[in-house]
C-alpha cells in the first residue's frame, strides 16, 4: 500500500492496522517514498536465529580462535575484575 502524506493523515488508524498485520505501507512525499510503516516486534532479547543467519551470510562461520583456557578459571576472572585484591 502506497499513499501520500495527506491521505495517510486521514487514514492513520487503518495504516497502522495494515502494518501490524504485515502489509507493507509506504508513505510518499511529493510522489517519492518517504517512510515505511512496519510492525514493532518487542520480543526482547537476542534473536539467535537471525544472528546466526547474519553470521553465515557474512562468512563468519564458527569461532576463529578459541578462548585461552585461563579464561575458564573463576579465580582468574576474579583477579581480572579486581575482586581478589590482596
Amino acid at each position: 500500500m502506497e499513499l501520500a502524506i495527506r491521505e495517510a493523515k486521514a487514514r492513520l488508524s487503518e495504516l497502522v492496522a495494515a502494518a501490524r498485520s504485515g502489509e507493507r505501507v509506504i508513505i510518499t512525499k511529493h510522489g517519492r517514498p518517504a517512510v515505511e510503516l512496519v510492525r514493532c516486534d518487542h520480543g526482547g532479547g537476542i534473536d539467535f536465529e537471525k544472528l546466526e543467519a547474519a553470521r553465515r551470510r557474512l562468512g563468519m562461520e564458527g569461532d576463529r580462535e578459541p578462548w585461552p583456557s585461563e579464561y575458564d578459571d573463576p579465580a582468574f576472572s576474579r583477579r581480572v575484575l579486581g575482586l581478589d585484591i590482596e
